[in-house]
């Protein structure tokens, strides 16, 4: 048996509304915001990367765990916004953590989906008896082209999550996760180049539907459940449409969905977006709930995971922040401030 023991989000305080980056550009910010469903975005602040934004949201998986951190035995960072090219995450992470240095630790990269990896990673090893507790953490801090669509869209965010096998210390049993991968070349950044590239329209059909609803579908097969079932939908949001869309083709109400819709006033953290959305959803979730996740990355493929609450989640979800106390609190910049502090202005 394998659950969820401990859980945490980080949210930068800075925000950046879309009036604001369409001020600069000449553009309408009604229609932006028609179409991406999307009024503000989180921005790291210049003290910020993903590794401090993993640091943040893992300390605060640890203070629900209640465990001894030096029996965490694993520790991997999914992120496409690295903080060195060659230097890993992972390590920085389980430094500041203090868990000691008996740990297997390394970085994951698949866009979006590359949280959701290490969920899936560390599940086989603390599964396998290989070590006792996994720590599992998605974290970005976006890069969007100055001028084009995603600018609007890519934030900064981190969720983290300790796994375990001990029934008793778990606050969400994991019943089963499947994933759908494939080559499609949606989304992509070269490794010289500072920005990502964007298949536009392509991204949806082809990619985003095509891996989230098959991966989605095949865990419910596998489960032998239908929608009645499930509590709460989380899927990965890079936009507010796209998994609303997702709800309609399960006809999914969306009462189950729109907890995990933080998009709205937190945008896209990329690696850490569909694990914001778990979050957020823990953080209102009941005893015996059921919760499904599908996160989606480019490239592309999706991850689906079946999680059960139990009873210590009521007790463990009040020790450190909610995702929504990290949303709440704001303080909004000009696009000036915000080129500083995303490193786009260039000497």
């Amino acid at each position: 048996m394998i659950g969820i023991v401990g859980y945490g989000a980080y949210i930068p305080l800075y925000r950046i509304k879309v009036e604001e980056i369409a001020r600069m550009w000449g553009k309408d910010p009604n229609i932006i915001k028609n179409g991406i469903g999307v009024d503000e975005i989180s921005v790291g602040g210049i003290d910020e990367d993903s590794v401090t934004i993993s640091i943040e949201a893992a300390s605060n998986a640890l203070r629900r765990a209640k465990i001894d951190k030096k029996q965490i035995g694993a520790v991997y960072c999914g992120s496409e916004s690295k903080a060195y090219a060659v230097k890993p995450n992972a390590s920085m992470i389980g430094h500041a953590l203090d868990i000691g240095e008996n740990y297997t630790g390394a970085d994951v990269e698949f866009a979006c989906k590359a949280g959701s990896a290490t969920i899936q990673i560390c599940a086989g090893l603390v599964g396998s008896g290989l070590v006792k507790y996994g720590l599992a953490v998605g974290a970005d801090t976006s890069q969007a082209r100055p001028g084009g669509i995603p600018e609007y869209i890519a934030s900064s965010g981190g969720g983290a999550f300790i796994l375990g096998s001990k029934k008793a210390e778990m606050l969400a049993e994991m019943e089963y996760t499947r994933s759908v991968t494939s080559d499609t070349p949606d989304f992509w950044r070269r490794n010289t180049e500072p920005y990502p590239c964007h298949g536009e329209r392509f991204t949806g059909d082809k990619a985003y539907f095509k891996h989230t609803v098959q991966a989605t579908k095949k865990l419910l097969e596998e489960i032998g459940a239908d929608v009645s079932d499930i509590d709460y939908f989380v899927f990965h949001t890079p936009n507010s449409k796209f998994p609303m869309k997702v709800a309609k083709i399960f006809g999914i109400p969306k009462e189950k969905v729109l907890p995990s819709l933080i998009v709205k006033n937190v945008g896209n953290a990329y690696s850490a977006s569909s694990l914001l959305g778990l979050t957020a959803t823990l953080d209102i979730a009941q005893p015996g709930q059921r919760i499904l996740m599908t996160s989606f990355g480019s490239g592309a493929g999706s991850d689906s995971f079946c999680f059960r609450v139990t009873d210590n989640i009521e007790e463990k979800r009040d020790l450190a922040p909610k995702t929504q106390d990290y949303i709440q609190r704001t303080k909004y910049l000009d696009y000036a401030i915000y080129c500083k502090y995303r490193g786009k202005i260039l000497i």
